[in-house]
């Protein structure tokens, strides 16, 4: 007998909320910068502003921000961070640009969603269709729409990165 879709389901996905202006400081403080071990980092993730958060993510939870998330630094270490505890996607009001592509050539999705990140609370159970752009509050069953994402970066997301699309393409 078969095992249904259902019992091969992951484990509800969780919001985790933070304010505005989360610079990569607090993303992954400075002294954990002597690596960039996905894992290492993610044992770091958030501890400065949230010393506690890496524990308690689970592996495809979500972070839901305000205004210029990622601003600071142009470390590559801050989405690497947040992709070693397992994080998933982030739903903002805005993110500062350097943050947003890096994010993109790393493999994080980033999504720009004022009301989502508005609304959605801490601890809300949340599923994200990253191609169309959706997110649903599970609890309260209301939808939103973020910002499209052009073609090329739903491309190097889906390929886990810039360097695995770049591998990927035909030489010419």
């Amino acid at each position: 007998m078969s095992e249904s879709p259902e019992s091969e389901s992951p484990d509800p996905v969780r919001a985790h909320r933070f304010g505005d202006h989360v610079d990569t400081d607090q993303i992954i403080p400075a002294a954990h910068l002597v690596t960039t071990d996905q894992e290492e980092l993610g044992r770091h993730c958030m501890s400065g502003s949230d010393p506690g958060f890496a524990a308690r993510v689970n592996v495809g939870d979500v972070l839901i921000a305000g205004r210029n998330f990622g601003c600071g630094s142009s470390r590559e270490h801050a989405p690497i961070a947040l992709l070693g505890c397992g994080v998933r996607a982030i739903v903002a009001v805005s993110f500062a640009r350097i943050f947003f592509r890096n994010a993109i050539n790393l493999g994080l999705a980033v999504l720009e969603c004022p009301e989502a990140a508005a609304e959605i609370q801490d601890g809300a159970e949340v599923a994200i269709d990253e191609e169309a752009g959706t997110i649903e509050d599970l609890g309260s069953g209301r939808r939103y729409q973020a910002a499209p994402l052009p073609a090329i970066a739903l491309e190097i997301r889906a390929a886990g990165g810039l360097m695995p699309w770049a591998l990927s393409q035909e030489r010419t």
